[in-house]
């Protein structure tokens, strides 16, 4: 007689379990499959193909422990040494791979402000750029960095409600 041993902890929505859900609640989106890209240098022609703003995002964690995701258009300079007294922290440095994936279920190269569905404890403070709150679409990874998923501006607010997450909505256009 054998056991079955609990599966080893994850995240709880990978690609496929995300994209189902945003049908399953009227969320539209288009996800297009590429070649994996783990930095916003790469995969400029792919991303010129594709509408809307695309991003970068950036899983942070300051002094104090806590944790921040920062999205922002691809073309904006976010200076780390200054981001802490514009958000609200304190001195801000890269989170871990091992928080990183306890919280927002992804690995470093596949940072996105989809993956804040894998933190339902809302560990992590969602800081997001003025220019993609007000971008007609936007452009994120789907838990995975070998996709793009664009969803219209309404979808994504819907997204953020329905997760019950309110992001920290910050100029950096503006921030000097």
């Amino acid at each position: 007689m054998t056991e079955d041993k609990p599966p080893a902890p994850g995240p709880a929505y990978d690609r496929d379990r995300l994209l189902a859900w945003m049908a399953q609640n009227g969320i539209a989106q288009t996800t297009h499959d590429h070649p994996a890209v783990f930095r916003v240098e790469e995969g400029l022609e792919l991303k010129a193909a594709l509408p809307g703003a695309h991003t970068k995002n950036l899983f942070l964690k300051d002094k104090k422990g806590r944790l921040w995701l920062i999205s922002a258009r691809q073309d904006t300079v976010i200076d780390l040494k200054r981001a802490d007294k514009w958000i609200g922290s304190a001195r801000l440095s890269f989170g871990n791979e091992t928080l990183l994936y306890e919280t927002l279920g992804v690995r470093p190269g596949s940072v996105t402000a989809l993956g804040l569905i894998n933190d339902p404890d809302r560990r992590v403070t969602f800081v997001l750029d003025q220019a993609l709150w007000d971008a007609d679409i936007v452009n994120f990874h789907p838990l995975t960095n070998t996709a793009t998923t664009a969803l219209e501006q309404a979808d994504f607010r819907r997204f953020l409600t329905l997760i019950g997450r309110d992001p920290v909505v910050v100029d950096f256009s503006t921030l000097s």
